[in-house]
């Protein structure tokens, strides 16, 4: 090989690398211009998974499962927390909540991990159990509309919440709705009346929108009723 030969050789692979370079930068230039619309459209997608693939028998198998409980190991959600949460699959379906009113459908998960915020709303204490007490959920208030939490802000009292684990399916009625201290933790304590209390963000994380409904009616889960979460049974 001449000495012109090698040199164009080199040139041509530095060439190529320059040119590799240029299209990895794009990309992550890309990922950072569309982060919060990309990581947005990635939580509907868990949402929609966990939703669809939700049997009864999964859900009794969940619900054995030990969930993560402690609050203060709640991380507001990021790119790189979904990304975990859609790779690993680990986030555990116990359930389904529907607020028809305000177009919110999503799974209820066990415990407050990572995988779990990043795909549906939380169960707040270990045990709770649907129809019973205080059921407590927890759950990432996000920009954009119809992902997570984002829809309760919407809410008004008189509007109703559905709950089910797939074998009933538990109405709750809209009896207060307001915004309380983030350490407003009463929130979370049981209660000797069956309830559900809804907890998210407000204020940009300052404060917390608080809905909680009272229990009026139960039904056995079927194909008619479950359709209201947009399930089959």
């Amino acid at each position: 090989m001449t000495s012109k030969e090698s040199n164009k050789k080199k040139t041509n692979i530095s060439t190529i690398i320059i040119r590799i370079a240029a299209i990895i930068l794009l990309i992550v230039g890309l990922v950072l211009i569309f982060n919060k619309q990309i990581r947005n459209q990635m939580v509907k997608q868990n949402q929609s998974k966990a939703l669809s693939s939700l049997t009864v028998k999964k859900v009794e198998q969940n619900q054995k499962k030990k969930g993560m409980f402690d609050f203060d190991k709640v991380k507001e959600i990021d790119f790189a927390q979904v990304t975990r949460s859609k790779v690993k699959d680990t986030s555990d379906a116990i359930g389904a909540l529907a607020i028809p009113e305000v177009n919110m459908y999503l799974p209820v998960m066990l415990g407050l991990s990572d995988s779990a915020m990043a795909t549906g709303g939380g169960t707040m204490r270990a045990n709770q159990k649907m129809g019973k007490g205080n059921y407590a959920i927890a759950g990432h208030y996000m920009t954009a509309q119809g992902v997570l939490f984002s829809p309760l802000e919407d809410s008004k009292k008189g509007q109703l919440i559905y709950l089910t684990d797939l074998k009933k399916v538990y109405v709750y009625k809209i009896y207060m709705k307001k915004k309380v201290s983030p350490y407003a933790v009463w929130l979370v304590d049981n209660t000797k009346k069956p309830i559900v209390t809804l907890i998210t963000c407000a204020d940009g994380g300052v404060n917390r929108w608080a809905v909680r409904g009272n229990l009026v009616k139960t039904e056995e889960a079927s194909n008619k009723n479950l359709q209201v979460f947009k399930l089959k049974q």
